[in-house]
């Protein structure tokens, strides 16, 4: 199974996009994983949050197949301990051709692309910036890989 992480807009913290880097390259070592990233809109202090979302939802939906798995992440998805996302991944790779993830951009997703979608998934009750969700959910989907090998990474 192929997975992706669709990314809205560029990773700007040196640190962030070292770590982010770190876990996407471990990811890889257990299965085919990119990251997509498309460039932050211009002149958005002349667009309404409903129409960067419809503009940001346009460009995710182009980068999604017909037969693809989309889940978003999204503050009001359902939340999964690591067990259970790791449990997860392994029913979507049993079932899925592309598992494609998404993080929106500052105002999340347009009506469209939660249509489209086939699950959302939440990281936390908290609230993260763009640049943190990403790290987390990359180090999150690292940890659920080292679970299904029985790695000894994670600890409960």
């Amino acid at each position: 199974m192929k997975t992706d992480l669709i990314l809205v807009g560029k990773t700007t913290d040196k640190h962030f996009q070292a770590a982010i880097s770190d876990y996407a390259g471990r990811i890889a070592h257990y299965m085919p994983f990119s990251l997509s990233v498309i460039p932050e809109l211009r002149n958005t202090k002349s667009l309404s949050p409903e129409q960067q979302k419809q503009a940001e939802g346009e460009l995710i939906l182009r980068m999604v197949q017909p037969a693809d798995t989309l889940v978003l992440l999204d503050e009001h998805g359902r939340e999964l301990r690591s067990t259970e996302l790791a449990q997860w991944l392994q029913q979507k790779r049993n079932t899925a051709r592309r598992l494609v993830f998404a993080i929106g951009g500052p105002y999340g997703f347009s009506t469209e692309v939660y249509q489209r979608a086939n699950e959302q998934l939440s990281l936390s009750r908290l609230t993260f910036s763009h640049q943190m969700v990403r790290l987390v959910f990359t180090e999150q989907l690292y940890r659920a890989c080292t679970i299904l090998r029985g790695e000894p990474y994670h600890h409960e």
